[in-house]
């Protein structure tokens, strides 16, 4: 999956904005200023291609145990991040898909209501 396939997919989210705060190498996707997804480019295009992503804890623990291409969140709150390996074939597009909007919807869900209908 390339980067531009997931960029143009987290775009895709109502109320959707990409930024670099962290800099030109972070690639970072927030929902009204919060971040649920973060790419580091450099990486990415050395052959690094993982992404991080907000997650239920629970579920979170999970999907580590399940899948060796879900690992804790690199430079995040272990306990809701993971980092995801996108291309190591484990997961395909449409389960990446899913992980995206989980990590979309954990953000959602957390926004003040006015703010969340305003997303509809």
């Amino acid at each position: 999956m390339s980067l531009e396939t997931i960029t143009d997919y987290c775009m895709n989210f109502p109320g959707t904005s990409q930024d670099f705060p962290f800099g030109q190498d972070t690639m970072v996707f927030k929902v009204a200023g919060k971040i649920f997804a973060l790419v580091n480019v450099t990486r990415w295009m050395h052959g690094e291609e993982k992404m991080n992503l907000k997650c239920d804890p629970e579920r979170a623990r999970k999907l580590r145990e399940e899948y060796q291409s879900v690992t804790s969140g690199y430079h995040m709150n272990k306990r809701h991040w993971n980092t995801v390996s996108v291309n190591e074939g484990e997961l395909s597009k449409t389960d990446i898909f899913e992980l995206i909007d989980h990590s979309y919807q954990c953000v959602v869900h957390k926004l003040p209501k006015t703010v969340q209908r305003q997303l509809v």
